[in-house]
């Protein structure tokens, strides 16, 4: 009697799933990496906004922890169905990643050299809406730990930065 085997994907060589020092599970480089180096695509279901929101704001009911990248006005790729380690690629205010599109796809590029052992992240960059509140973004509160953090996920625009030196202030919030 045959048995099916899955076939794992193979390993990522710039990259390995570690705990983090910034949020549970993180990206690691595996070996030195050279600025410049493609690492991994971020990958997962594609799918409309009107369903990207509704997966968002099921999720935003037990906490906020989303794997949601927005490609254009039409896509938004779920990385929680078909996804891969890229996902686990926590944000920074003084990354060493950017994400970079190269048309309908998701990049993750080193713009630095990254040494082996090192935490690789990204500035998430969440859009700013002028109606959010102390609480809103305190919602998207960062944990990066770098001396140029801004306190929130969100791109803070240049005259709301007071916010996120508010939210660094504030006790840390636990999250849910």
């Amino acid at each position: 009697m045959a048995t099916r085997s899955r076939k794992r994907p193979a390993a990522n060589p710039w990259l390995v799933l570690r705990r983090s020092s910034i949020q549970g599970r993180g990206v690691c480089a595996r070996t030195d990496i050279p600025m410049g180096t493609r690492l991994i695509e971020y990958t997962g279901e594609r799918i409309g906004h009107a369903e990207a929101d509704r997966r968002d704001d099921a999720e935003r009911r037990h906490h906020h922890h989303t794997f949601l990248f927005i490609v254009n006005s039409r896509t938004v790729i779920d990385a929680r169905y078909g996804g891969n380690v890229s996902r686990f690629i926590n944000h920074s205010c003084d990354p060493n990643c950017e994400a970079r599109f190269h048309g309908a796809r998701i990049w993750i590029t080193a713009i630095r050299d990254i040494h082996a052992g090192e935490e690789v992240s990204y500035d998430y960059e969440y859009d700013w809406d002028p109606g959010y509140t102390l609480d809103d973004l305190a919602v998207y509160a960062c944990q990066c730990g770098s001396e140029r953090c801004r306190g929130t996920l969100v791109d803070l625009p240049e005259d709301q930065r007071h916010l996120g030196e508010q939210l660094r202030r504030q006790p840390a919030r636990k999250r849910a």
